[in-house]
This record gives C-alpha cells, structure tokens and sequence, in this order.
C-alpha cells in the first residue's frame, strides 16, 4: 500500500520526533518500507489513517466502490469492483463506526448479517466508549424487508429500522416483533435524511457510516448532511446501465468536497474527501 496525498516533504525541514512503533504499527502511516511499499498496513494503522475526528458533534462518512466508468456495482453487487485491500478498508471503517446506515435495497441486494465483533479493533472501541460492534439502521419507508433474517432476529446489538410516520402499521409490528427497533424520521413513508441522523444522534450514535445504496446516499448528498466520502476506484470498466454511486433528483448546486488523502495497491485507488 502507498500514500500517494498527502505528500511529506522529507526535505523540507527536521522531521518532527515520533513515538516508537510497536510490532502492530510496522507498515502504515508512520513510514518505513509498509508507507512506501507494497504490504498491507495494519489494520491497526487503517485505524489512524481513517480515524474520526475528534469532538462532540455527529459525523456521516459514506464507504463506496466505482468502476474507471463510473458503476457503483456490476449485476447488481458492489463484489464484482472490490478488492481484499478495499475489503480490509471496509472492515476498518466498519470497526470505527458506530452505526452503519443503510438503505433497504441495498440490504435485499448485498445480503445484510449484523454487523459482528471484531476482536482487532476491541480495545480501541472500549477505550471510546463504544460497543462491542456497530449498530446497523436499515432506511426503508414501506419496511418491505425479510425480518426472519439473521440481521433482525440474531444481532449482538438490536437492529433500528427508521421509517416515516404513516409507515404500514403491520410491517411496524413485524419488525418489533423479530427483534428490531423502530424509529420514526419522517412524515408519511418518506425518511427524512437529516432527521435520521438526528435520531440516531440523539441515542449517542455519533459516528455514522453509510454503505448506499445510491437512492440514500443521493438523499444525503441532496440533504447536504454528508461530511465524508471515502470511494474506492476500481481498475475495471463495467460498461452497461449501472447505477453510479449516488442516484434521485440532482441538486441545484454541486456540492464541492477537498481530498484528504490517497492510498494506492494493486492499481485500486483508496481516496477520502471532505466536504469544504
């Protein structure tokens, strides 16, 4: 894995003391052959790189793949763009959060199972006062969803469903009754983006992931509620009619974000921005 931005200019100056590394910290970030290299960083040193910032406020970070084409899944799955860097990534950014939202489809489509512990980022968790895994909140107006499946009847941690108001009060029951807990953010069947967020906020859930599909992450890029974009660009072309990233209405105007930062392995690009 490489850094390719931001670019430390070893000439610049004296370079600033640093801590020494212990054996987790030998590749990443820090320097040495695993910032320039082509190793894997550990996934402790993933854990820096994509660290939250720091502060009381909520923080929405979008994980997603595009092809050089600009498809953000091939048949229907993100799979067939990814990599086991990008793979590694996502688990990291995973391991950070703590909730993951997601849109229905996209739950039906990739096959969601609750989020599961992972014992590499346990002590970082606890040390911020996180649970054991993520919470997952599927977006859905209409709950037209499979609550027999695992990710509602056999989560480490209850599984939230936020939906609209006049949401069909039997799929409400439906989803009570496997496991899940409901939360209305919206008037009608429509989730309102912004209120989402505040709910899950408002229950301490703080740093926020979204995994898509497109139809959401465009309903939080047209609610102007997105603070980050971590997107992977695949070396493949897909061709065809594939969604993009982020599909519904445009916006009146683009909203500008600034790179962060750029890793590279494998020909995959691993980028982060910011909005400005």
């Amino acid at each position: 894995m490489r850094r390719l931005f931001p670019v430390t200019d070893m000439t610049a100056g004296p370079a600033a003391p640093t801590a020494p590394a212990g054996p987790a910290r030998e590749t990443g970030p820090a320097g040495g052959a695993g910032a320039a290299g082509d190793g894997d960083w550990s996934l402790d040193a993933l854990a820096d790189a994509y660290a939250y910032p720091e502060g009381a406020g909520p923080w929405l970070r979008a994980n997603m793949v595009s092809s050089l084409d600009g498809a953000g899944q091939h048949e229907g799955r993100s799979q067939p763009l990814s990599s086991e860097t990008d793979m590694r990534i996502f688990g990291t950014l995973r391991g950070l959060a703590d909730v993951i939202v997601v849109g229905a489809e996209t739950v039906r489509l990739e096959g969601y199972r609750p989020a599961r512990v992972r014992e590499a980022f346990a002590e970082r968790r606890a040390a911020a006062g996180q649970g054991p895994a993520p919470v997952i909140a599927v977006v859905t107006g209409s709950l037209d969803l499979d609550f027999s499946l695992p990710l509602f009847t056999a989560p480490l941690v209850p599984t939230l469903v936020l939906t609209g108001s006049a949401a069909p009060a039997g799929r409400v029951r439906a989803a009570r009754e496997a496991g899940a807990e409901v939360l209305f953010a919206g008037d009608g069947t429509r989730v309102d983006p912004a209120r989402a967020l505040a709910a899950l906020t408002e229950r301490g859930l703080r740093r926020q992931l979204t995994e898509g599909g497109p139809r959401l992450l465009g309903q939080f890029v047209a609610a102007g509620v997105l603070d980050e974009l971590c997107l992977t660009i695949s070396p493949t072309m897909t061709a065809g009619d594939a969604q993009r990233i982020a599909g519904g209405p445009r916006v009146a105007v683009p909203t500008r974000f600034q790179v962060a930062s750029v890793l590279e392995r494998d020909g995959f690009l691993f980028t982060r921005y910011l909005r400005s």
